[in-house]
């Protein structure tokens, strides 16, 4: 049950590239809603009436395979969502078939809940979710000092080693669209990092900042929305419902102000409001 909205090919370039999302607000909405960034990256959002978490996914084309980052959080079926996405660029370019990566921007359970649907989907490959699985099937000689190319086909992509928020998390930039795809480490939400975790976490916030100062970020694309559009003001934990939600896509001046952010707290962990994101220190997870 998709919802399907086309997005300009010239999305770049506009401020606001995406319609509005599904938040819970109306008393029927589709379990997920796709739009369309340009004529080979997808937009994925599970509803928030399917888990409060209200993930986003991505799906990116090259011309030998497609990458779809993140699988959802369960409560309703996602694998029906990403086929519908591929058989229609299959359709447009006249193509059978074309192989699937399935990657994780990070482990958390609200990352990969669907990984089962396509254990047994033909022409797919699903990525193990520990930091050496990443670093392997990328190609990370050193995790998580090395940025590694992966080439999905005249689409070549930077994976960016991010721990932090979490041991495997990654950052994808994409040079075509200038798009990085953030995570959970930087989106219009609250941050959380460990505290165990930190200094790992402003390690990875110098790393993207690095990058960044070489590679030109037109926006980045995270994985949640848990900010309104009153700047500092986020939804309540565990919100059913996202009125007036703050967009999806954060500017690349995020980048150096988290970095500063997290250099400000770095020595005592401290909740920081940026405005359209919050740095949340939390206690260590405890371990399973």
């Amino acid at each position: 049950m998709s919802a399907l909205v086309p997005s300009s090919a010239g999305a770049t370039k506009r401020p606001h590239p995406f319609a509005h999302w599904i938040d819970g607000t109306t008393p029927v909405e589709p379990q997920t809603q796709v739009q369309r960034y340009d004529r080979d990256t997808f937009v994925i959002r599970q509803s928030v009436r399917t888990n409060f978490e209200a993930p986003f996914l991505y799906v990116l084309f090259g011309r030998d395979r497609a990458l779809l980052i993140d699988t959802g959080a369960g409560g309703l079926a996602i694998r029906p969502a990403v086929d519908a996405v591929i058989a229609q660029w299959l359709a447009e370019h006249h193509r059978a078939s074309i192989p699937l990566i399935v990657a994780h921007s990070h482990s958390h359970g609200d990352h990969h809940q669907g990984d089962s649907e396509f254990a047994a989907r033909p022409n797919t490959t699903v990525i193990g979710l520990k930091p050496e699985d990443v670093a392997k099937f990328f190609g990370v000689a050193h995790w998580p000092d090395d940025i590694a190319a992966y080439d999905l086909g005249g689409r070549m992509l930077s994976i960016i080693p991010t721990p932090g928020h979490e041991p495997a998390h990654i950052m994808v930039y994409d040079p075509r669209t200038q798009l990085l795809f953030s995570g959970d480490m930087l989106y219009s939400g609250r941050l959380y990092v460990p505290t165990d975790q930190f200094a790992a976490f402003v390690a990875s916030a110098d790393r993207v900042a690095a990058f960044a100062k070489t590679h030109r970020i037109a926006l980045l694309l995270g994985t949640h929305i848990e900010m309104t559009n009153t700047a500092g003001k986020d939804y309540a934990m565990q919100a059913a419902t996202h009125p007036d939600e703050h967009p999806l896509e954060l500017p690349a001046s995020a980048v150096p102000r988290l970095q500063a952010a997290v250099h400000r707290v770095a020595a005592a962990p401290a909740l920081a409001n940026e405005g359209d994101f919050i740095v949340y220190p939390r206690p260590p997870r405890p371990h399973s």
